[in-house]
């Protein structure tokens, strides 16, 4: 009887044994996808049963490329960087690969591999996604001149991970062609511009991660001249100066020219004329009559104009008895 117990369990051992020398490697564990801020690390782990006379690998590989890079063999690392670096935990038979630094060229699929024969292996595989800040397309909107009454659109892409959202407003907050003061979305859509919606455009691409991306968009809108007269009459005596005044609005800025009776007045003893602009779009001008003569009183024309147009306002000049101040109380009379 006891010789049939030792038989049976030499069997039972022998079988066992036999058992465990057929048993194939297999990959027990692989680290489920992470999501890290580029310049962050990263550890991704590997754990191989029955393995231990298999070469493991770890590589990272491009589906939509077909392409696959080698970046370690067992403990050797292939890929030659000081970023990336690989240790053994034989406890749990384990291969951790680390990621220092993390760039937008990390992420991707990392697969790991237990090579049984050549035509054979064993993966697994994991992803790693590295949240990107938000930064503005090329292909984005960056300035426009456009003439009154078109429509246009104004476009804003932005790259990053996870995908930005975008959003547009104006400067100090005014209302948008929307009415809203912002709107989200890539286009932002003007239809018959009018010389009120030029100005600054501000373009936010924001995705939580860093400050976000932004860009700011001129949009200058071409319009004919509008003349407006400061006083459409003014008296004044002889001997006397008067100032005649027009605010002119147009883009781009107009010629201006001052006319009686139509002929074109310039600079001499008995006019000077000045202009000025007090902002892009905006022209100021005076003639200054000087030293009056009963000749010189009548109507004047203020006329401005560009590529889109013309405008003119009238001024009539008509003799007081009393002198009018200013300017006549500016030492301007010459008469004494």
């Amino acid at each position: 009887m006891k010789i049939f117990f030792l038989i049976t369990a030499v069997f039972v051992a022998e079988k066992f044994t036999f058992s465990l020398c057929q048993r194939s490697p297999t990959i027990s564990y692989i680290s489920q996808e992470q999501i890290k801020d580029i310049g962050g690390n990263a550890e991704i782990v590997c754990s191989v049963s029955y393995a231990e006379e298999y070469p493991v690998l770890w590589s990272k590989t491009d589906k939509k490329k077909q392409t696959s890079l080698l970046i370690s063999t067992g403990t050797t690392l292939i890929l030659k960087s000081e970023r990336f670096k690989i240790r053994h935990v034989p406890a749990s038979m384990s291969y951790v690969l680390t990621i220092n630094d993390l760039q937008e060229t990390d992420a991707g699929v990392y697969q790991c591999q237990v090579i049984i024969t050549l035509q054979n292996k064993i993966t697994a595989e994991t992803d790693l996604v590295v949240r990107r800040p938000p930064v503005i397309s090329d292909n984005s909107t960056r300035s426009l001149v456009v003439s009154e009454g078109q429509s246009i659109q104004l476009e804003c892409y932005a790259n990053g991970f996870p995908p930005p959202k975008v959003s547009w407003r104006r400067e100090n907050n005014r209302a948008l062609a929307t009415g809203a003061s912002i709107y989200r979305g890539n286009v932002l859509k003007i239809a018959n511009i009018t010389k009120d919606d030029r100005g600054t455009y501000y373009c936010t691409a924001e995705n939580g991660v860093g400050r976000g991306a932004g860009r700011h968009i001129a949009v200058e809108v071409e319009f004919p001249p509008s003349v407006k007269v400061v006083r459409p009459r003014l008296g004044q005596a002889l001997q006397y100066d008067m100032d005649l005044e027009c605010h002119i609005e147009a883009y781009p800025p107009p010629a201006v020219i001052w006319m009686k009776d139509d002929v074109a007045l310039t600079n001499n003893q008995h006019y000077s004329i000045s202009q000025y602009a007090t902002a892009d779009e905006l022209t100021d001008t005076t003639l200054r009559v000087i030293t009056i003569e009963k000749r010189q009183y009548g109507k004047y024309q203020c006329k401005a104009a560009n590529k889109l147009g013309s405008s003119a306002g009238e001024v009539e000049l008509f003799e007081t008895v009393i002198p009018v101040c200013p300017p006549a109380c500016n030492n301007n009379y010459y008469g004494k």
